[in-house]
């Protein structure tokens, strides 16, 4: 029973990182707007670059089924697994990766905030809750969304060791790894934040070839390209 038990733990981590490997704008993008997202914005897969390129009626869907990615492996494999809280984590962080790192596209894929969001939320929902509005709130602010989701996740472990949450402080030490991922994802962004050079969330009516965009598109596509 203990080997079965086993196996099946690591098949559904295995199956984790399939779930989050699953290139949902990627798809969008072709299904919708007839476009590679990886050729237009900033070339990430990210539910960001697709409200950038393709608006928001393509983009939510985006960013809910990222988020799902992540809290479905999170909240739900451990329980068929039956193990506890250190696998419901690492359930989450294969989910992050596969996001990051998908092989339907090569090992790209998006930059881990909304997956990521996803796997804590079924951990430390309070946390992510204080975690969205303190992203939103310098998003509207600053206008930078890399500026946003670096800072809420450099603040995530601190917000979860003063909210309720599953794994004591294990999870603590835990989301700190997983922000330092996140940060080194952004680190072009990064750079080009502390030269000035980061393109604000804004508005325009053409995309980068000075053509006009696929139905539904309505945001800033000539952000600087961050291939990594």
């Amino acid at each position: 029973m203990v080997r079965m038990t086993n196996s099946l733990t690591w098949i559904l981590l295995a199956l984790a990182y399939v779930v989050g490997a699953t290139p949902t704008s990627y798809w969008v993008g072709l299904a919708a707007h007839d476009l590679d997202l990886r050729e237009h914005g900033s070339g990430n897969l990210g539910a960001t670059n697709a409200l950038r390129v393709m608006g928001w009626k393509s983009a939510v869907p985006v960013l809910l089924v990222d988020i799902g990615k992540g809290w479905v492996p999170a909240a739900l494999f451990p329980p068929l697994a039956g193990v506890g809280f250190a696998w419901s984590f690492l359930f989450g962080l294969a989910a992050i990766g596969g996001h990051m790192f998908s092989f339907w596209v090569g090992f790209k894929g998006g930059k881990g905030m909304a997956t990521g969001a996803g796997a804590l939320l079924a951990l430390a929902p309070t946390a992510v809750l204080i975690g969205f509005i303190l992203w939103f709130c310098v998003t509207l602010g600053s206008g930078y969304v890399s500026l946003a989701s670096v800072l809420v996740a450099v603040a995530m472990p601190f917000i979860i060791a003063f909210t309720p949450h599953q794994g004591g402080v294990e999870l603590i030490w835990l989301s700190s790894g997983l922000a330092a991922l996140i940060v080194w994802k952004h680190r072009t962004n990064v750079r080009r934040l502390i030269r000035g050079e980061e393109n604000r969330f804004n508005r325009t009516s053409k995309d980068g070839d000075g053509q006009s965009p696929p139905q539904d598109v309505s945001i800033d596509v000539n952000s600087p390209g961050d291939q990594v």
